[in-house]
């Protein structure tokens, strides 16, 4: 499994737009093959930060999604990327104890 995960900073003016303008990107990754999860989302505490969190199958369903990557307009929007893959190399779920809390 490959877990992508971290933040972009946008414009604090133009984040609600940045988020907005992505709405389909969310709909077409989530139904993407490969896709377990998507989301992209504000931060509470900085209004300049957009967090990023995904999960895939796979680095290859990742990498078919992302096709060849983000346009130039979109680009143009991040003033910063912090976003890194991961390969799980551990359980994919974590476990449950008999009351229903993380063990």
């Amino acid at each position: 499994m490959i877990i992508v995960t971290g933040h972009l900073l946008v414009d604090p003016e133009r984040r609600d737009d940045y988020l907005a303008a992505r709405a389909s990107e969310v709909e077409a990754a989530r139904t993407a093959p490969g896709a377990l999860d998507y989301a992209l989302s504000p931060d509470l505490v900085d209004p300049a930060r957009v967090n990023v969190a995904q999960r895939w199958v796979s680095q290859q369903a990742l990498e078919d999604f992302r096709g060849e990557g983000p346009s130039e307009e979109d680009e143009a929007e991040v003033r910063e990327a912090h976003v890194h893959d991961y390969a799980l190399t551990g359980p994919e779920e974590p476990s449950l104890s008999p009351d229903g809390d993380l063990a």
